[in-house]
């Protein structure tokens, strides 16, 4: 008889124990709240993502402006530094020959405000 009580009790302890365990574990997750959750973080990787763009494209388009800006100045300071070789070239010559320095032409007009780059 001894032994059938302790056949009974091992089959007793070996089936509660599963039983057991899985009362122990936590409640399935909520697969909803899991959905919406990744679908939360999808649409705010989304707007970062476009946030980042736009804000690539407006320093894109300024960074062009800048450019165009640099390049008329560039353009403007060159004129200038022909026209100064140009009458340094004439009052050399003139100094060679002899002559008199020519008469200077009227200086440029000042930038108009449309052309001063912006700093």
């Amino acid at each position: 008889m001894t032994a059938k009580v302790l056949i009974a009790a091992w089959l007793g302890l070996a089936l509660s124990a599963p039983l057991t365990a899985r009362a122990a574990e936590d409640p399935p997750a909520d697969t909803t709240l899991a959905h919406d959750q990744a679908k939360a973080v999808g649409e705010a990787v989304k707007r970062d993502a476009k946030v980042i763009a736009d804000a690539a494209k407006t320093g894109a388009k300024q960074v062009a402006a800048a450019a165009k800006e640099v390049a008329a100045a560039t353009q403007e300071g060159a004129q200038q530094v022909g026209a100064t070789a140009k009458k340094g070239a004439q009052k050399a010559t003139a100094a060679v020959k002899g002559e008199k320095t020519p008469p200077l032409p009227p200086p440029p007009p000042p930038p108009s405000p449309e052309k001063t780059p912006a700093l």
